[in-house]
Parts: structure tokens; C-alpha cells; sequence
């Protein structure tokens, strides 16, 4: 039978072969992660990790600069840095020819000099040896062409020749430093995301749909395949999305971005597994991206032993507080992944070499925007990178330590006083953040809402809409968790879920166990229209809340970007809101049924129709807003929404410009006030708290922070 085979078929079944033997060694390796996936909820570190990438590999030619090194290293007050993310072609040169002894002397240098090490596993950039013997290691495009060597994440998740070489090294780096005193925890990858659309990823999806609809006439069901006659007579037929064919069946991107996420997250899990048969115990964490669109980050939960992220906001492009909250909302995202404090892995001391104009941080910003990360949550303030290289495509991007190599620089000294600072509040590291409200930013729903095809094409403003309702909460200081649906919503007093145009299958009814239950539920136009496959709801929308919400839908009207309309404030509203607030680009027209109307539309064919309902409903509330309202209509309406659901303020009053925080071990609250503003401001805080860092009077300069600490 072989015999009458061709070339290319033997070797899809050598590949088959060699897949089932890797999936079963997998699953025995897995037995042992699953063992060890029951870790503390928490990671604690008896202080603040300060430091961060590390590339010796680049000098190893050069001993006496890797010497100065840890001479500016303790200078500058780093105690840690993380290693071998991009090492992969000195760690092994040649296949199976692996070369550690140069790392394991860089690790016990840096030991005896007090400074730890984050790990990476170097799945981020593969050699070329490999990519040349084995040219399935490399991503196929969705337009089918395969990849040539180059650049970083240009590897199939999938192929079982690539998950056995990082099996190999990943096991193997796990046996020479699994346990070393020096090592704290393992970076797995680096900044993971991508696609690849080869045959093993094709055959894999199709397998994935297979679980998930069962048969194939579940799925065209639930896919309307009907639509322009795109039926599937078998799973076979199915292809991932592509330019060149099917990208137009909504439910089938939402479930091929959910696909690329899930083996996202397997491989990942297949590399912890090859740490944990090297013998490691140690926790495990993923670098993640500002709102990046590619991964649905809230799948890595349960991989991730603690959350950390990459930040590197535009400083001086916007005013400084516009460039702090948004900073700010992704610091609560990332928090809320795990509900624990988190790390920020890179931040850039001074200018990126990525971004279209990469601008200099001005004196100030590189302290305020370090304790910012610290104030929301995180453990640690880590750079990329801290030596600068010398050649390729980062050899601009800011460093500690730039080519001219001393130590006499403005960079070098703002660091150094992020570490002092860093001593100085030591006490604070471990402790938590408790939110009261939260405001929903689910992923899935992004991916959906933007491929809905209707009424905006050019921009639905999502995003901009989630950050106006966050900030009008963090204006008045509370702190903000940023949630998916899938979190509890039950440790909240009010929740905030704007433009959920996607209700997964029981969402609808998690929300009114909220309000019922008696949290304040604000939503928005644009709710509730699809299910979980992209699927249109009938008989009205918000799909399950309209009797809750009191009103019903009909039409939405898309402004051009140069029309606006106005919200107009009814006599007598029981949040007593008295002004009238511009909207623009989606203005919804609603039935009332039995909702208080606390606002109407002032102009159009629909003036008079609801902006904002409120309706009490059980033991809490539902507010409507019905358009994309202006940012102080939310900090009015959401301030007062707020105060009614029983949330209280951590200050008096907060000036605008100021962020005000908190976070709290088991018997101190500590009050972190930053101002992100252009003058200086003054901020009341009562008396029972003491001054940890910053100045001891109530005048806070622009860009300085004051961290104050009371007992419970």
C-alpha cells in the first residue's frame, strides 16, 4: 500500500506517526504541570523587583563590559533581570548541541552581587539551523505562503517538530537552573501572538470545531452558513479565513481567533510542562501587550501563575493624564486577569525605536509612570532593556545603560531613583487591590463588534467608550477592576458593560442575578444584539435584560463624525442631573416600558426618544444609556450612580490631573496620589494617615507622587 503512496503523502503520515508519539509524551509531561497548576493563588516577593532584559550573549566577546555591568546594575538599585529570551541560537548552536555554561556563569556573577533572574524559555525567535532542516517549524500566511526565516513568532504552534525542540530545551534549561537559588521565575516565550494557517494548523482547527459543534449541521446552524450558500457538507471542508477565500462568515473568524488563542495557550502550557519535567517548581508568567487584539489574554488565567505585561505609552502626544489613564485602564485589565498584583516586565527607561515619532520621556515621567504601574498593582518596575545593543533592529531602543556606557546620564540617574524609591516603599510590595466597581472589556466581544458590518464600518469607538466610563471612575478614585464576562461580578457594588454587543450563552442572566442581587448595572446601546457565534438574538434586544432595563430597542442611527446630537436633562430625575451633554457617532432609539427617562434627545426625528433610564430592579438598580455620550456626562452620571450604590470616595475631593489609589495587606491601607497634571494641586487627606514617600505637605507637584499609609 505504501508503495503506491507519493513522496508528499509518506511524509504527512512520518508526520502523523511522529504526532501521535509527541501528543502522548505530552500528555504524561502534562500529568505533572496539572500536579504543580494548584500553586499559590498569589506570588509574593519580599520586595519590589527592579531591573529587567538582559542579552549577555551580545557581549560575551567583552568581560570586562559584562563585569561593569553588575558594578551599575547595584548602582542603579537593580536587583533582578530576565534572561535567554532571544538566546536560542547560542543555548543550542547545532541540534541537540546545547551550550549553557556561559549563562550559568552570568547567573552566579550576578548572584553573589545580590541581583536574581526571571528565565526565559526562547520559543520567541528560533535558530536558523532549524528553520532550514524542518521548514514546517515556519508560519504559513493566510493567504497559504509560507514564511521565510526571520523576525520573532515565526513558528506553528502546532508543528510537532517545533513543540519537541522547545520541549528539549525548555526541559533541558529546566534541569541546569530549575533550582537555582538565584532563579525566582520562569518567562515563558516573549510578547507571545500570531497566526499560522499551515495544513497541521488547518487540520487542528477543523478537529477544534469538531469538538465544539459536534456535527457539522450543528455548525452550519449556528454559523448561518445558509447565507450566499456557504453550507459545509463535513468538518473537511472548512478552511481558516483567508483574503483569498471565506472572510466574510463572521462565526467562523470569531471562532478562528478563538482557535489561534487556544493553541496559543496549549503551547504554552506545553512549555511549562517541559519546566516541570526538568524538575522546576518555580511560577511561570507570559509577557502581554497593551490591548492587543490578537489573543484573548483572559484564556491564560489558569496557565499564567502571575500576570505581567509589556507597557509603553506615547508620553507628551496627549496631555499627561489622558496618557495615564489610558496607561492606568491596561494596569487594571492586566490586575484583573489574575486579581492579584502583577508584574510589569518591560517598560522603556526613555525612548522606544518602534513607534512612528519615538519622543524622550521629559524629566519626571520615567518616576511618575514607574510608581503609576506600582499604584495599580504591580511588583515590580522592569525595563527593556538594560544594556543598549550594538547592532540590528533595537540598537536605538532606550536602555539603563546606552552605548556610550557610563553611568554619568540623565536615563542612569531617573532609573537609580526609581530604585531608591522602590526601597523606600518596600512595605507596600504583596499587597492587594480591592475594587468596588468594575467596567466590562471583553476581547471576544471586540473581535465581534468589529466585524459586525453595520452601523459604523470606520470605527465603533469601543475602546474609547470603555476608557470614558473608566475614567469617570477614576476620577472620583475608585479603584477599577476591567473584567471580561466571564468574572464574578458579585464582589462589585457597580458595574459598568458598555457596547456588549455579544452576550455569551447565560450572560444576560449573570447580570440580572447582579442588579437583582443589588449592584448598580449601567448599559449601553448596542447590547445584546448576538450570541456567542455571532448569531443574531430575536424578539428584541438588549437580549434578557429588557424587562430588567425597562425599555426595548429598535433602530440606531450612525452619525457622520462632523454630526452630534444632545442628551437633555428631564425636570425632577431622581440623580438630579441638571445639564445637557453632547453624543456622537451611535445615537440608539429605544421603547420605554416602566424605566424612569432621566434624559432625552434634544434634536433629529428622534428628539424626545430616552438617552439615559434608570429602573430599580430587585435590590438594585439598571441604568440605559442609549448613545455615545461626552466624557463629563459619564463622570456626572456615573459619580452619582456611584455614590448611590453605596461607593465611597477615598478623598474629599479630587483635583483634576490627580489619580488617587489604594492598596492594602492585611493591616495597612496604603493611599497612592499621583498628579499627572500641569500645576501643582492641593489634596486634603485626613489625619490618620502617615507619609511613606513624597512630601510631607498636601502640595503635590506636577509628576510628583505621595504614597501615604494609615492601620486598619
Amino acid at each position: 500500500m505504501l508503495a503506491n503512496l507519493t513522496t508528499d503523502e509518506k511524509d504527512a503520515i512520518k508526520i502523523l506517526d511522529y504526532w501521535f508519539i509527541m501528543e502522548f509524551l505530552n500528555q504524561q509531561s502534562l500529568k505533572k504541570y496539572k500536579e504543580k497548576e494548584k500553586m499559590a493563588k498569589q506570588i509574593r516577593y519580599d520586595h519590589f523587583l527592579h531591573g529587567g532584559d538582559y542579552n549577555p550573549e551580545q557581549w560575551l566577546d567583552r568581560p570586562d563590559i559584562l563585569k561593569k555591568d553588575i558594578e551599575y546594575f547595584k548602582k542603579a538599585h537593580i536587583n533582578t533581570v530576565s534572561m535567554g529570551m532571544f538566546s536560542w541560537a547560542v543555548l543550542e548552536p547545532e541540534e541537540g548541541k546545547y551550550n549553557f555554561d556561559w549563562l550559568e556563569a552570568v547567573i552566579n556573577n550576578l548572584y553573589k552581587e545580590g541581583i536574581y533572574t526571571i528565565l526565559s524559555t526562547p520559543s520567541g525567535a528560533r535558530p536558523k539551523w532549524m528553520a532550514d532542516k524542518y521548514e514546517e517549524v515556519l508560519r504559513m500566511d493566510p493567504d497559504r505562503t509560507r514564511r521565510f526565516f526571520g523576525g520573532r513568532h515565526n513558528h506553528c504552534y502546532t508543528s510537532p517538530v517545533y513543540r519537541e525542540k522547545i520541549f528539549n530545551i525548555n526541559k533541558k534549561l529546566s534541569e541546569r537552573f530549575g533550582k537555582h537559588p538565584a532563579v525566582i521565575l520562569w518567562h515563558i516565550s516573549n510578547e507571545y501572538g500570531g497566526e499560522c494557517h499551515c495544513p497541521l494548523c488547518q487540520e487542528k482547527f477543523r478537529e477544534w470545531l469538531k469538538e465544539k459543534y459536534g456535527t457539522i449541521e450543528n455548525l452550519n446552524s449556528r454559523w448561518c452558513t445558509t447565507f450566499w450558500s456557504h453550507t459545509y457538507n463535513s468538518f473537511d471542508q472548512i478552511e481558516s479565513p483567508s483574503p483569498k477565500g471565506e472572510n466574510a462568515l463572521h462565526a467562523l473568524t470569531l471562532d478562528w481567533k478563538r482557535f489561534v488563542t487556544d493553541r496559543t495557550v496549549d503551547f504554552m502550557k506545553h512549555e511549562i510542562s517541559a519546566i516541570r519535567a526538568g524538575g522546576s517548581e518555580l511560577p511561570a508568567t507570559a509577557n502581554l501587550m497593551y490591548d492587543y487584539n490578537g489573543l484573548d489574554y483572559k484564556k491564560f488565567k489558569d496557565v499564567m501563575d502571575i500576570a505581567s505585561w509589556d507597557n509603553y505609552p506615547s508620553w507628551h502626544k496627549k496631555d499627561n493624564y489622558t496618557t495615564a489613564l489610558d496607561g492606568a485602564m491596561q494596569h487594571d485589565l492586566m490586575r484583573s486577569i489574575k486579581k492579584a498584583p502583577f508584574l510589569l516586565m518591560e517598560s522603556c527607561p526613555s525612548a522606544t525605536n518602534w513607534k512612528p515619532i519615538n519622543k524622550l520621556k521629559k524629566p519626571g515621567i520615567h518616576l511618575a509612570a514607574s510608581l503609576q504601574a506600582v499604584a495599580h498593582g504591580s511588583d515590580s518596575v522592569l525595563y527593556f532593556q538594560l544594556r543598549q545593543s550594538q547592532g540590528a533592529s533595537e540598537k536605538f531602543h532606550g536602555a539603563v545603560i546606552d552605548h556610550y556606557g557610563g553611568d554619568d546620564t540623565r536615563i542612569f540617574r531617573e532609573v537609580t531613583e526609581v530604585g531608591e524609591a522602590l526601597e523606600q516603599i518596600r512595605e507596600t510590595a504583596g499587597s492587594v487591590t480591592k475594587s468596588p466597581v468594575a467596567v466590562l472589556y471583553d476581547r471576544e466581544n471586540d473581535w465581534a463588534l468589529k466585524d459586525a458590518q453595520g452601523p459604523r464600518n470606520e470605527d465603533m469607538h469601543y475602546q474609547e467608550t470603555v476608557l470614558k466610563q473608566y475614567r469617570a471612575l477614576r476620577r472620583k478614585g475608585y479603584n477599577t477592576d476591567v473584567i471580561n464576562m466571564e468574572h464574578d461580578l458579585s464582589r462589585y457594588r457597580l458595574v459598568t458593560a458598555p457596547m456588549a454587543y455579544m452576550f455569551y450563552h447565560g450572560y444576560a442572566e449573570k447580570l440580572r442575578a447582579f442588579a437583582k442581587n443589588g449592584g448598580t448595572l449601567v448599559i449601553s446601546y448596542w447590547s445584546g444584539l448576538v450570541d456567542e457565534t455571532d448569531k443574531c438574538y430575536l424578539e428584541g434586544t438588549p437580549h434578557g435584560l429588557m424587562e430588567a432595563a425597562g425599555i426595548r430597542t429598535e433602530e440606531i442611527d450612525a452619525l457622520y463624525d462632523w454630526e452630534e446630537n444632545v442628551g437633555i436633562p428631564e425636570t425632577g430625575n431622581h440623580l438630579r442631573l441638571t445639564e445637557s451633554y453632547t453624543c456622537k457617532n451611535l445615537c440608539e432609539l429605544a421603547e420605554v416600558s416602566d424605566a424612569e427617562v432621566l434624559l432625552r434627545y434634544g434634536r433629529d426625528f428622534y428628539q424626545g426618544y430616552p438617552v439615559l433610564t434608570h429602573k430599580k430592579y430587585g435590590k438594585g438598580h439598571v441604568y440605559y444609556v442609549a448613545a455615545d455620550m461626552e466624557a463629563a456626562f459619564y463622570e456626572d452620571f456615573l459619580g452619582r450612580a456611584a455614590e448611590e450604590a453605596g461607593v465611597k470616595m477615598p478623598l474629599t475631593f479630587i483635583p483634576e490631573g490627580i489619580s488617587v489609589t489604594t492598596r492594602e495587606n492585611e493591616d495597612t491601607e496604603y493611599l497612592f496620589i499621583q498628579n499627572f497634571g500641569e500645576k501643582t494641586e492641593t489634596v486634603s487627606v485626613s489625619g490618620d494617615y502617615e507619609v511613606l514617600y513624597g512630601s510631607t505637605d498636601e502640595n503635590i507637584a506636577p509628576l510628583a507622587t505621595r504614597i501615604l499609609k494609615r492601620k486598619k
